[in-house]
């Protein structure tokens, strides 16, 4: 399995993401939806990358597609950004890694409707479009920090703006795309510097990982512990480990034991 091939059946599966006449469906009410969009992906990906490589598990966010049993195991998400993409947001991605071990080897994130394609294999750098990318080496001062408030655990939602405000006090700004995929992978090309999540699930940052990591960047749960990739975690990255260290420290003073 190449990660050119990887490309390719992205590619090829984002067709299924560009039309208008998609159906939405509530997961768990109005906060937590799914499209007949997503379910195309998802099975058109398990589907093309089964036959690429024999024997490999699925770990995927629709659909309880969770097949860990396997050395090699793609972790999907069909669209990541689904409220956006319901929407017309241009902030949605399908996301895919390929877990060996603890270890996410190859990643690809694609964002269809602006044609910006994201991608890694460990050990030879990270790349969007054909074109080498690297984090920035902005200071904490100058760093701008992407994040969200815990959309699925509102009872948390206090810690987590104590968190946005501490920083915001210390670095230069805040974004919200809306999309964890995408703006780890905004991060990994030096558009920001700084993200955090409270709780997201391993499909909505695998692929961006190998990404972030390979262009230089860092990432940790929020205890400063690495990545677990088969459960949902708090999510930090950086573009360095010293902001990722100051950044630990800042949301460490107001969330010491995370809850999911």
């Amino acid at each position: 399995m190449t990660l050119e091939t990887l490309k390719d059946i992205v590619k090829e599966a984002s067709g299924l993401m560009l039309t208008d006449t998609f159906e939405i469906s509530q997961k768990a009410g109005l906060v937590n939806i799914v499209t007949s969009s997503d379910i195309a992906v998802q099975d058109f990906l398990k589907q093309r990358l089964a036959e690429a490589l024999p024997g490999s598990g699925f770990l995927c966010e629709e659909e309880d597609a969770h097949d860990l049993k396997h050395d090699y195991v793609w972790v999907i998400d069909p669209i990541d950004g689904t409220a956006n993409y319901s929407r017309g947001i241009d902030q949605c991605a399908i996301s895919v890694g390929l877990k060996h071990g603890n270890a996410i080897e190859m990643g690809v994130v694609y964002l269809p409707r602006t044609d910006e394609m994201f991608y890694a294999e460990r050990g030879h750098g990270a790349w969007r479009n054909g074109k080498q990318i690297h984090v920035s080496d902005r200071p904490f001062a100058d760093c701008v920090m992407c994040t969200a408030l815990p959309l699925y655990r509102k009872q948390y939602t206090d810690l987590c703006s104590a968190v946005i405000v501490d920083f915001f006090k210390q670095g230069n700004d805040i974004r919200r795309f809306g999309a964890a995929a995408p703006e780890l992978c905004y991060l990994a090309m030096g558009r920001i510097e700084l993200f955090f999540e409270y709780c997201l699930s391993p499909w909505d940052f695998a692929g961006a990982s190998i990404i972030v990591e390979e262009a230089g960047g860092c990432l940790s749960n929020t205890v400063g512990e690495p990545l677990n990739y088969t459960r949902q975690s708090g999510v930090l990255a950086a573009n360095s480990r010293e902001n990722l260290a100051r950044l630990q420290s800042i949301v460490s003073a107001h969330i010491q034991n995370p809850t999911f």
